[in-house]
């Protein structure tokens, strides 16, 4: 009898750290995002008083959770307001509506600073010397866990929502990425058949860009998309959100490559762009005769 006893509590001594953190969140799950989390979703996500409200309703319960799990640390001075955090966990959990995935499960911590921040960056130069370099950043995606993001650009993004560029967006979609093994424009798709399509269609449309951004030739997506695949993906995620009746209509394809990876339509959430406004007319000359 004593050794069935030792044999129970060893093993739920060894199941314990694997169930309790699931019934923590099950218990934060089953309480409903304060009003004033509520209200800073309303406030700082401009889309989000237009979407479905069974989306709004799925959006506040992963925001619940983001919240649970992960851990925001102020650099340079900065302190983390309850504003800031939900701001940020809103942007970064449009990315999963619709979607069976964990919220970020190889994230833990997001650092943000005040402002643009500095990295260091070793740039390797001819006959491989390498110069330790700085580099003024808005945001970064690591594999190991963490996101970086400057505040003032986390704000930039919110206060227009249909310029394309969104530092949330664009570094979450890393992490999205990273979901696969590697952050290479290539995220986990589930089906092994949807790669092939997958990239065909990603592929045509990043050397679209690439020429675009070689000639300075304006296109819909940011040019800085064509600096490699995982940049790609990350810009047209922006693009795709924030600009999604234009990305649908110069990019069809990579368009409802999108809609089937993130299992939604933006279009739905805000209103056509105007039409391009029409070309004046030529000055009209007149001849008088005397």
């Amino acid at each position: 009898m004593e050794a069935l006893t030792w044999i129970g509590l060893t093993a739920l001594a060894i199941a314990l750290p694997f169930i309790y953190p699931r019934w923590r969140l099950q218990r934060v799950l089953a309480r409903p995002l304060p009003p004033e989390a509520v209200a800073v979703l309303q406030r700082n996500i401009p889309v989000y008083r237009n979407m479905p409200a069974d989306l709004q309703q799925q959006l506040r319960k992963l925001v619940v959770q983001f919240l649970h799990q992960k851990k925001f640390v102020g650099c340079a001075g900065l302190e983390v307001t309850d504003e800031m955090a939900v701001t940020i966990a809103g942007q970064a959990c449009l990315l999963l509506l619709n979607r069976p995935s964990k919220v970020y499960p190889a994230l833990h911590t997001i650092l943000v600073y005040p402002s643009e921040f500095v990295a260091q960056r070793a740039e390797v130069g001819p006959g491989g010397v390498i110069t330790p370099g700085r580099q003024s950043m808005l945001g970064e995606s690591w594999d190991d866990g963490r996101v970086v993001l400057s505040w003032d650009d986390v704000q930039r993004g919110a206060g227009d929502w249909t310029d394309g560029h969104n530092v949330v967006l664009h570094e979450f979609a890393h992490q999205l990425d990273s979901e696969s093994g590697r952050a290479n424009g290539a995220p986990y798709l589930g089906n092994p058949a949807s790669y092939r399509e997958w990239s065909e269609v990603l592929s045509r449309n990043f050397q679209s860009l690439r020429m675009h951004a070689m000639h300075r030739m304006e296109t819909v997506m940011d040019p800085y998309g064509a600096t490699n695949p995982a940049e790609f993906f990350a810009v047209a995620t922006e693009t795709f959100f924030e600009k999604p009746y234009q990305m649908a209509e110069h990019h069809a394809e990579l368009y409802e490559e999108f809609l089937k990876y993130y299992r939604v339509d933006p279009r739905g959430w805000m209103s056509p762009p105007p039409p391009p406004a029409p070309p004046e007319p030529p000055p009209v000359s007149f001849a008088y005769s005397w």
